[in-house]
């Protein structure tokens, strides 16, 4: 928090004809003069910084820009530090409690979806939970722990989202086989070289309770299409 507060006062230091914002959607500021299109750029650009580090979701815009018309009409802040500390506080309770009642019902989910997914013709299910449909059966040698492959692969979440693919990049991937995540590692030691599988990953051998970054919140379980093309070294 003090980065990110750091980089808001950077901002507004370096920009004093960032003057009061309206207060109303409807009263949009025309950007007509060099001091309107320079105020909203700089808007802009703190905006869009707060929007990468997660910030705009508990903001209220007009609150924020009243504090902005405060500062620069030199008016005494409305909370004082011992407030602001507590506020802080808790916001940082409130964004745990709903992460956590996020990531239960995302395990919840995946619980369930796996419980139905395993019943359907053509899924298998290994003894750790993961579970996979043979699209097309290789001839090749399956690749062990120390080995290196080369793949293609799509990630995706429950819902379809994709947050990584290969063959949207256009280059397969290679990667040793014991540097992925646990049920990765499971499903390509039981593919030949020239498979491809589609899998279903439980949260537990996928990333957990931590997630991984904006794109896999905590206990999902995640869906992959990977083709083995090649077992690079062993």
């Amino acid at each position: 928090m003090s980065r990110l507060l750091a980089t808001i006062s950077a901002s507004i230091v370096a920009a004093p004809l960032l003057l009061p914002l309206a207060a109303a959607a409807q009263d949009v500021p025309p950007l007509e003069t060099l001091e309107q299109r320079f105020s909203y750029m700089v808007g802009l650009q703190l905006g869009q910084r707060m929007a990468e580090q997660g910030m705009g979701k508990d903001l209220d815009v007009d609150a924020f820009a009243q504090a902005l018309r405060d500062v620069f009409a030199g008016q005494k802040p409305r909370l004082t530090a011992q407030e602001m500390q507590a506020t802080m506080q808790e916001m940082q309770t409130a964004r745990q409690s709903a992460g956590e009642a996020k990531a239960a019902e995302a395990k919840a989910a995946g619980a369930a979806f796996l419980a139905e997914n395993g019943k359907k013709e053509g899924v298998q299910t290994t003894a750790s939970g993961v579970q996979y449909i043979v699209v097309e059966e290789g001839t090749g040698a399956k690749p062990a722990a120390g080995d290196t492959v080369k793949v293609h692969y799509e990630g995706r979440l429950l819902n379809g989202t994709v947050f990584d693919s290969s063959l949207a990049r256009g280059e397969p991937a290679t990667f040793g086989v014991g540097q992925v995540i646990p049920g990765w590692q499971e499903v390509l030691q039981l593919m030949p070289v020239g498979s491809k599988y589609e899998v279903w990953i439980p949260s537990d051998l996928a990333y957990g309770p931590r997630g991984a970054g904006s794109d896999i919140g905590p206990h999902e379980t995640l869906n992959f299409t990977i083709e083995l093309l090649e077992i690079v070294s062993k």
